[in-house]
């Protein structure tokens, strides 16, 4: 999960060898220079190869981030306590007094939402209520009331709930009581014995003394001859009486359906809508496994923080996680070209003309003095040789060969033979998907109003490219309208030969082909010798086509 305390350091989408381990070896830097929180993430699923490179070097495969946008997660959530509904209604009350609170959740002992007590339900509660049955109704249990009354039991269980009967004051004499006081009653009276009496022999369930008055031993004892409950309580009849309704369960007035919830995970922009529509004050969040966190109110919305990120290895919005535009953009290091990516503020920009972004961490790893741990080596080195082609690309320099091989060093591998193990492991695209093959690495360019998209496969095996090709041109056709472009390009490049078949699909594609390369292909693709990298050589080569004609 992207947290709003977390710096998300984060390559492009489709992520490629150098894009994810460039993320985790930045991050690693970030946070032994600052001291803060970085995580490298992924926009994507990772490939074969860098499986392969994770693997190999025992580092954790970086979090999935879909879109970083704003979420609940990123907003200052009120961590209201969650209470159990059995506690009565004075006891809500002086909790929503006590934290200034407009709505009190209820959680069960699991910690899952089961309700939500509103103070206009406690008035309700306290108003619209006439029913004398009320308390047996809502099966109270008598330690509520002892509670409430700030009383004591002298006799009974006070585990024990009000089943039955109604609540009564007995005010009238003896004589008269006698004809209203039923079996499971509760008789709220003072210190008349008679009264006392009267109420324990018709089989009162329970007999509340008010003023604090003194019970007789023998009035105890009838009292539990007969299963009579006694509670003492300080207050006097009229207060007792006035209270005891606060007793009740506030599970008996909270509401339990079709509550409305938001995850964490949930987008600002999806649940302000929602929240528009409703009356409410406050809403209740849950957590990612669907348990009661904390609440949130409208305004908590205007605090909500935008999620802080460093790119690395890309600088276009076309090619960058979904939701960058409401993103805190705080860093950019990169080897491409400079795309159209606006940011609200300055931001720290690191654009150099090398092979790869992991020489530049390199770069910057020496620059700060850091020694750069044994893994970290072993993953800036497998960007490289990924990046370069084994150093085989027109975008390899010499300053990304002696950093590949220093790093080779540190890790202790050979980098012509450990780039051999990786690239045949990431050639074994035979099994995989269309789907699997296409989305490996796919970029997006924008040109004016032009689109056009480039994937990209390499491979040390050149009979692997018939089978790959049979399986990726009818995917290119059939997936081309539903990708926002009007071309599709897709690069089938063999390391050993140097050389790379681009397959094109769609309005136009095969003549900006021609016309960028100057030379003749066929129906569904074009040979290119001794091109190998869609950075230096493709994307230059259409860019400046698609220019000439406008």
């Amino acid at each position: 999960m992207v947290t709003g305390n977390v710096v998300n350091v984060i390559g492009h989408k489709n992520p490629d060898t150098d894009s994810v381990c460039s993320a985790i070896a930045y991050a690693e830097l970030k946070c032994k220079i600052t001291g803060k929180k970085y995580a490298a993430k992924c926009a994507g699923q990772i490939n074969a190869e860098t499986d392969f490179v994770l693997k190999r070097f025992g580092v954790p495969v970086p979090g999935y981030v879909r879109d970083v946008r704003t979420q609940v997660i990123d907003i200052d959530v009120e961590r209201v306590q969650g209470v159990d509904e059995d506690i009565s209604i004075k006891k809500a009350w002086e909790i929503i007094k006590t934290n200034m609170l407009q709505t009190l959740p209820i959680v069960n002992s699991a910690k899952k939402l089961i309700g939500l007590l509103t103070i206009q339900d406690i008035a309700k509660s306290y108003m619209d209520v006439y029913d004398s049955r009320i308390i047996a109704t809502a099966r109270t249990p008598f330690s509520n009331i002892i509670q409430t009354l700030e009383g004591k039991m002298l006799y009974g269980n006070p585990d024990e709930r009000v089943e039955s009967g109604k609540c009564l004051i007995a005010a009238a004499n003896p004589d008269l009581m006698e004809n209203y006081i039923e079996k499971g009653d509760i008789v709220i009276l003072g210190n008349r014995y008679e009264s006392q009496l009267c109420a324990i022999e018709m089989d009162a369930k329970c007999i509340i003394v008010c003023d604090g008055s003194m019970v007789s031993l023998t009035i105890n004892r009838l009292a539990q001859n007969k299963g009579c409950f006694i509670i003492k309580t300080p207050f006097d009849t009229f207060t007792a009486s006035r209270l005891i309704n606060q007793s009740i369960p506030i599970k008996f007035f909270m509401k339990s359906e079709n509550l409305l919830t938001f995850g964490l995970g949930e987008f600002v922009d999806d649940i302000r809508e929602v929240m528009a529509k409703k009356r409410y004050r406050d809403f209740p969040i849950l957590d990612l496994n669907g348990n009661y966190f904390g609440m949130i109110s409208r305004r908590s919305l205007l605090g909500a923080r935008k999620k802080k990120l460093i790119l690395v290895d890309h600088n276009e919005p076309s090619q960058s996680v979904d939701g960058i535009e409401e993103a805190e953009l705080l860093e950019i290091i990169d080897h491409h070209r400079i795309g159209s990516i606006e940011t609200m503020a300055p931001v720290f920009f690191r654009n150099q003309p090398l092979g790869c972004t992991a020489t530049i961490i390199y770069q910057m790893y020496c620059e700060a003095g850091v020694k750069i741990p044994k893994n970290i080596a072993g993953l800036l080195c497998s960007a490289i040789l990924s990046d370069t082609l084994m150093y085989r690309s027109p975008t390899c320099t010499e300053t990304d060969k002696r950093a590949a091989e220093e790093l080779a060093a540190i890790a202790g591998i050979d980098a012509e033979q450990y780039a051999l193990e990786m690239f045949e492991t990431g050639s074994n695209l035979s099994s995989k998907s269309p789907e699997e093959i296409f989305y490996q690495d796919f970029k997006k360019f924008d040109v004016g109003e032009k689109k056009f998209g480039v994937g990209q496969i390499t491979s040390m095996i050149h009979s692997e490219f018939d089978a790959i090709k049979a399986k990726l041109m009818p995917y290119m056709q059939k997936i081309l309208p539903d990708l926002g472009i009007s071309m599709i390009f897709f690069m089938l490049t063999d390391i050993m030969q140097e050389s790379t078949e681009l397959l094109y699909a769609g309005a136009g594609a095969k003549d900006l082909a021609e016309a960028a390369f100057h030379k003749n292909g066929g129906d569904d693709s074009i040979v290119l010798e001794n091109i190998v990298s869609r950075k230096k050589q493709i994307i230059p080569a259409m860019m400046t086509e698609l220019q000439d004609e406008t």
